[in-house]
């Protein structure tokens, strides 16, 4: 019994520590360099959204949607990166993108104007 009630209060704990999280806006490069990777490089650095291989993928990879077909640089054949904003969940500690509620894409030279932004690879 004892160890179901910790069980429990590890879930309650765990719902807890999630719900505080509140999504934020980030701007800045959306980066798709090659398959599975995706990366989001704003005035705070780099943040890992996925990467192939690794179960990590932040929740709502879908709301991303395809960069190539608005403003865009194809830097590797069909992939490469845009400029956008984005409502997510992160975890500043590990630099991670959790989930991605919205996502807005914006003129390349929006970001290229934003002296706060470093210039993509």
């Amino acid at each position: 019994m004892k160890t179901i009630r910790l069980a429990l209060a590890a879930l309650i704990g765990l719902g807890a520590s999630s719900a505080l999280a509140a999504p934020e806006n980030r701007c800045g490069w959306v980066m798709n360099p090659t398959p599975g990777n995706w990366y989001l490089l704003d005035r705070d650095g780099d943040w890992t959204l996925s990467e192939q291989g690794s179960e990590n993928e932040a929740l709502g990879m879908e709301n991303i949607g395809d960069i190539s077909a608005g403003d865009y640089v194809a830097s590797n054949g069909n992939y490469g990166y845009a400029c956008g904003c984005m409502k997510v969940e992160a975890d500043h500690a590990a630099k991670r993108i959790t989930a991605v509620y919205s996502f807005s894409q914006k003129k390349i030279s929006q970001c290229s104007k934003d002296k706060s932004l470093p210039k993509p690879e």
